[in-house]
């Protein structure tokens, strides 16, 4: 395939600390590797901004820009959430035809990488050769055939360093309970990494519910009486994915049947439902705390490594395609443990698009109130460094 054809590149999802890093990686490459005359282009708001026609040019930005770029939160084209019809697959292939766009790569986790799948599927079809690759991106890390997902890393230490604060707070009080609800719809990747809050014995999340365990009500509120009962004090990270026994959310849907544009349920306030159980069935006060949004947009702790790893993600994404390849996704393979090394390859699109990766049986307790040790080795890398360290003050005597 020449490299000489113009470039378009677009962020879908919701955003990470570092999308933008992907994005950077990605066009940098393409800047090199192109003629000098190619257009490189961004679509803004996604997908959406390649049906609209509505590009930003990404050519004249100064380094000072960029610089700027990499280290702010959100996604610098602006994101959508909208599950493309094949109709409008061709549509949008049509559009950047007729800009003489040769290389088409989405920033985005399961359903964006369905969106470049389809955008490959339709240039097949319509017997255009465009490469279209798929750059991962999600907090949730619940994309299959990869080690891990740029944005997790950093989700993950913004995660861990909440609960270990949110415990030395509650344990000081103390309050009696404490719910907090992490982000993640169907896989408990984020949730497990509260697990890092843990410095020593006693120390909260005491427990730690996934999606991939029923959180039966019975069962729940036994072991938030027995966590009570043994530290005088008890803290509870749930994902907000969370289902009892029948498999119904826990959560309080903010409207019935609610819906995202690809058509997942709204998850609800699940820290606040069970926060509402423990007060009514154990008599004891209970808070809800729900970080949400927040777990994807602090930059403050951005995990390092995440971030070079996004970057490289992005920057391979296009030197594959520029090798003459479409219809893939860049994926992390962990090379080594100690010393943490990893290495980027390409994996088929097909393999991805609406795929989730769940927690395997191996990290999970076999009370499904808790994360075993073993998940912590595989997180620990990603973080990026250690959490912050505190202290307590014991008592020794008494005053006479």
């Amino acid at each position: 395939m020449s490299s000489t054809g113009n470039f378009v590149i677009a962020q879908g999802g919701g955003p990470t600390p570092v999308i933008n890093a992907s994005l950077y990686g990605a066009v940098q490459r393409a800047l090199a590797g192109l003629a000098p005359h190619s257009r490189v282009w961004g679509a803004q708001q996604g997908i959406l901004g390649v049906l609209r026609g509505q590009y930003a040019d990404l050519r004249g930005l100064s380094p000072a820009h960029w610089n700027a770029i990499v280290h702010s939160p959100g996604a610098a084209l602006g994101s959508c959430r909208k599950m493309l019809t094949a109709e409008e697959a061709q549509a949008a292939v049509e559009a950047l035809r007729e800009h003489g766009v040769r290389y088409f790569f989405y920033i985005g986790g399961n359903d964006s990488m369905d969106t470049a799948l389809k955008m490959h599927q339709a240039a097949d079809a319509l017997g255009y050769a465009l490469a279209c690759g798929g750059i991962p991106k999600t907090i949730d890390n619940d994309l299959p055939v990869t080690d891990h997902c740029p944005g997790f890393g950093s989700a993950a230490r913004f995660i861990a360093q909440a609960a270990r604060d949110l415990g030395m707070d509650v344990g000081s009080l103390p309050t009696p309970v404490s719910i907090l609800e992490v982000m993640g719809r169907n896989a408990g990747w984020l949730t497990a990494a509260t697990l890092l809050a843990r410095q020593h014995d006693g120390d909260a999340p005491h427990l730690i519910y996934v999606p991939e365990r029923p959180l039966a009500r019975q069962r729940f509120l036994d072991d938030v009486q027995t966590a009570f009962d043994r530290y005088g004090w008890a803290v509870a990270a749930v994902s907000e994915g969370a289902v009892d026994e029948q498999g119904r959310n826990w959560g309080l849907c903010r409207a019935q049947g609610a819906t995202d544009g690809f058509g997942h349920p709204l998850p609800g306030d699940v820290a606040t439902n069970l926060a509402e159980l423990v007060t009514r069935e154990l008599g004891l006060r209970a808070r809800s705390e729900k970080p949400g949004l927040l777990g994807r947009a602090s930059m403050a702790l951005c995990s390092p490594v995440d971030h070079c790893e996004a970057e490289a993600a992005g920057a391979f994404a296009v030197d594959w395609a520029l090798k003459g390849h479409s219809g893939f996704m860049t994926a992390i393979r962990r090379l080594s443990q100690s010393p943490y090394e990893v290495g980027y390859e390409a994996v088929p699109l097909d393999r991805v698009a609406n795929q989730t990766r769940v927690l395997p049986g191996e990290f999970l307790s076999e009370q499904g109130n808790g994360i075993r040790d073993g998940y912590r080795e595989y997180v620990l890398p990603l973080i990026g460094g250690p959490l912050a360290q505190y202290a307590r003050i014991s008592a020794t005597a008494s005053a006479d």
